[in-house]
């Protein structure tokens, strides 16, 4: 009796072979992808700093600056102007200005390269001023 070759099973064990070399290899590309998003999101550290003035209009006020969704300040402004000086900590970064009393925020948006940043108040309103 002649020995036959049976194709079917053959066939079938070659694309279970290439199948798992498919999962293979997506399994090593995400698997590098993830370590090199980890990397790249590792602490980045930032030259640039902002320095915020409170020039006019908001003496006796309390209020709320935030960077982001940090807070850096939460008080009473006793004495103008107010300034403070904070490192760049972000890749974009957006200034809120919150009043305490009436819980009415001013957004502004920050450069990427920092900055002198000069905000006076006018009838309840934030305005900033032109950077030096």
């Amino acid at each position: 009796m002649a020995h036959r070759l049976n194709t079917n099973k053959q066939f079938m064990i070659g694309n279970g072979i290439l199948a798992f070399a498919v999962i293979f290899v997506v399994v090593i590309f995400v698997y590098m992808s993830m370590r090199l998003q980890q990397q790249k999101n590792g602490e980045r550290n930032f030259m640039e700093t902002y320095t915020i003035t409170l020039t006019k209009g908001f003496a006796g006020d309390s209020l709320s600056l935030l960077i982001n969704d940090s807070v850096l300040v939460n008080k009473k402004i006793a004495e103008e102007p107010f300034t403070i000086e904070v490192k760049r900590f972000a890749e974009q970064s957006a200034l809120m200005i919150v009043d305490n009393a009436t819980e009415k925020l001013s957004l502004f948006e920050l450069s990427e390269k920092g900055g002198k940043y000069r905000f006076e108040k006018e009838n309840g309103e934030v305005k900033q001023l032109a950077q030096e």
